[in-house]
């Protein structure tokens, strides 16, 4: 089922998530499932809860739709996001290392919007998947960014809080008509009443 996707200014995306307890009245998998049509249908790469309204430790990701078409050769290819669908549920970032990189980042609860973002290059990740197990994994690259964007949805921080005072500045009148809905979009979306 496709979700409606929170807009900025929704208190929800400033909130800081809880863990999810093992015996959770939530369908964590149906969520995860309805997620990640969620996503796709915005042509999203990553999906974090909070963005559907649920103030829950848990986001999805698949960055294969980048690859999609490219050749492994290619100078464009990122083999980190081979198989790259995946769920995070309780994730911890363990580690965050490496040069900082600029790389054009956009949101689904922020249409329109794209600017660079500095972010380290790798981290390592502790999280548990849809059926509990628990996985430490490292990522780089794309992977990574993808990953460090979502989780700070899970601690409240949106990418634009990433930028300088004089971008975030010039951007407020944007931020603001998402806010009433003075946007177009092709997914569905809930705006702040």
């Amino acid at each position: 089922m496709i979700l409606p996707i929170v807009a900025f200014g929704d208190p929800v995306l400033r909130k800081v998530t809880e863990d999810i307890p093992k015996d959770t009245p939530v369908n964590l998998r149906e969520l995860a499932d309805n997620m990640f049509e969620t996503m796709y249908k915005a042509s999203g790469v990553g999906l974090a809860a909070p963005q559907v309204g649920y103030s829950l430790r848990l986001f999805v990701v698949d960055g294969t739709p980048i690859i999609d078409g490219e050749e492994e050769d290619s100078e464009d290819f990122d083999p980190s996001l081979v198989n790259f669908k995946k769920a995070f549920v309780n994730p911890e970032i363990l580690e965050e290392e490496g040069e900082e990189w600029a790389y054009e980042e956009g949101c689904l609860s922020i249409p329109g919007i794209r600017a660079d973002v500095l972010r380290p290059e790798r981290l390592k990740i502790r999280y548990f998947d849809l059926d509990w197990n628990e996985h430490i994994e490292d990522y780089e690259g794309i992977a990574a960014r993808i990953i460090q964007h979502e989780y700070d949805h899970l601690e409240g921080i949106l990418f634009t809080d990433h930028l300088p005072p004089l971008k975030r500045t010039l951007l407020k009148k944007k931020m603001s008509n998402i806010t009433k809905g003075e946007i177009r979009v092709d997914y569905k979306m809930k705006f702040p009443k």
